[in-house]
């Protein structure tokens, strides 16, 4: 989901400088909220624990380039349900940024854009679980077609972010849209991956219910709201 350098330049780049703060400062209030909920250092541990793994993500686990960005194997479902929506927003902000930094610095310019394109998703994803997942139902106990629905509405609105994106710098040329459309459909190997991931994660949680009282794990994976 990284936008290649040289799709958006110049002046266009200043919104996604909003985009990235308005992404920015919903965290910031989920966060707070987070925190008052459970614990700072419940809070602190779970961001910790996300950003070693959304670096692992990007980092690690394959990555190829297709078209306009590349496929990357992000789990952001995976993510909110272990961890929580907040931690996971810190985990996918900072993962990317170290790998920036560290590993891929060309991809610096354009880190507000693939901020926005992680983020944005993700909240997304946290108010279609409000509606789909009645408030008696812990995370352990999610169906392939709740996860299913999770991860579609992540990934989903990953490449529609890289789309706008690709659009917004780019236009609308036939080359481009192929690179989009391109992009979209390897995309569509993760959407399918992603949910089996979260059911395989959440049936290795049920014989853990240990970590209930860790604080290392959001209080919805064990427990109904």
């Amino acid at each position: 989901m990284h936008i290649e350098p040289g799709i958006v330049t110049g002046a266009k780049i200043v919104l996604s400088y909003g985009t990235a703060a308005a992404a920015a400062a919903y965290s910031l209030k989920s966060a707070v909220r987070a925190v008052k909920v459970t614990s700072l250092p419940s809070f602190a541990a779970r961001s910790l624990v996300a950003t070693m793994l959304v670096f692992a993500f990007f980092e690690v686990m394959p990555h190829f380039a297709v078209g306009v960005s590349e496929v990357h194997f992000i789990l952001g479902s995976t993510l909110f349900l272990i961890l929580g929506a907040p931690p996971a927003a810190v985990g996918l902000a900072l993962g990317l940024l170290i790998q920036g930094v560290f590993f891929a610095p060309l991809d610096l310019p354009q880190y507000a854009m693939n901020v926005t394109t992680l983020l944005v998703p993700l909240f997304a994803m946290r108010a279609l679980a409000a509606r789909i997942i009645a408030p008696n139902t812990a995370y352990v106990d999610l169906t392939y077609k709740q996860t299913l629905a999770l991860s579609t509405t992540y990934q989903g609105g990953v490449v529609l972010w890289v789309g706008f994106w690709a659009i917004y710098g780019a236009g609308l040329g036939a080359e481009n849209l192929g690179s989009i459309a391109a992009f979209g459909g390897a995309y569509m190997m993760v959407i399918l991956i992603e949910p089996l991931v979260d059911l395989a994660v959440l049936a290795g949680a049920k014989s853990m219910r240990g970590l209930a009282q860790s604080g290392l794990t959001t209080t919805r994976l064990f427990r109904a709201a």
